[in-house]
């Protein structure tokens, strides 16, 4: 397994695989079930916790906030999102104010403009910055930011203190590996995978039922949803944040930083599932 953390260029450690909170907090009767799986997560080593004030309309940061009490903080890596309307000097701050205090928390170590809106990145950079100044968040950085989005950030001034663009990515769906990876090593942004096990649905189906994703997993000893994660963190400067509702999913996830797929193996899943030669749109979905 490579390192468990990445060093961030203002020199802050990010765990390499995280947790994802789309969705969760939605159902009071799922609450027990998720506060469980975040606690047993954040006890198995993945104490990243990415969320957004769009997630439940605040309901995924408030369940957050439950599930990590008692937790010593500064041992916790806590990802928020803004949303697009939101990232401007009217209410930027007035956002993050509100997602501390669902979370039940002083700072953020990472806050991101959830995707492209209306208002100028200049703007938005501005008050990231003032954010980090008034110690409200430790670092800012994007996400569903294409190719062309961050050399546009990189053309604003204090852009290039953007630390981690958050884009869709897994087996199923590698057309970043054409352009934006390659951008993102030169310019040493990690790449935070979400969705790193695709949606439910046929796809996700498809790749769970692919002969050579079975043909590792039985193996292996390890499932096909083990093959897809490690999958992902096989990829150089890359984070996870899977999603899950159940204590039994989180165990699976948190037992892939202990698994590294051989070179042959690689080989196998990019002959099944290449990645495109050509530009691809951003996949979101």
């Amino acid at each position: 397994m490579k390192e468990n953390y990445i060093l961030l260029k203002d020199n802050i450690k990010i765990p390499r695989l995280g947790q994802g909170t789309w969705f969760i907090g939605d159902n009071k009767a799922r609450e027990k079930d998720e506060i469980e799986s975040i606690r047993l997560g954040i006890e198995l080593g993945m104490t990243l916790i990415d969320t957004a004030e769009m997630y439940g309309s605040g309901a995924s940061e408030r369940l957050i906030g439950k599930a990590i009490k008692g937790y010593d903080r500064d041992k916790l890596f806590l990802v928020s999102k803004v949303y697009p309307h939101n990232a401007g000097r009217n209410n930027i701050f007035n956002s993050c104010e509100n997602s501390l205090k669902r979370l039940n928390v002083d700072y953020l170590d990472l806050y991101l403009l959830h995707w492209r809106g209306s208002i100028p990145l200049k703007e938005t950079v501005e008050c990231m910055e003032e954010l980090i100044s008034q110690g409200k968040i430790k670092s800012w950085g994007v996400s569903n930011f294409d190719t062309d989005d961050m050399e546009e950030l990189w053309s604003v001034a204090k852009g290039s203190h953007c630390v981690i663009n958050q884009v869709l990515y897994h087996l199923g769906s590698r057309g970043i590996e054409y352009d934006l990876i390659p951008w993102m090593k030169e310019h040493n942004v990690p790449v935070m995978a979400y969705s790193p096990l695709a949606q439910g649905g046929s796809l996700r189906r498809g790749l769970l039922k692919n002969k050579a994703v079975q043909e590792i997993a039985q193996n292996r000893g390890i499932s096909p949803v083990q093959v897809l994660l490690a999958f992902v963190l096989s990829q150089d400067n890359m984070i996870a944040i899977p999603k899950s509702g159940k204590p039994e999913h989180t165990r699976e996830n948190a037992e892939v930083a202990n698994i590294t797929l051989k070179e042959e193996e690689l080989k196998m899943l990019d002959k099944e599932f290449p990645a495109p030669n050509y530009k691809t749109p951003l996949d979101i979905i």
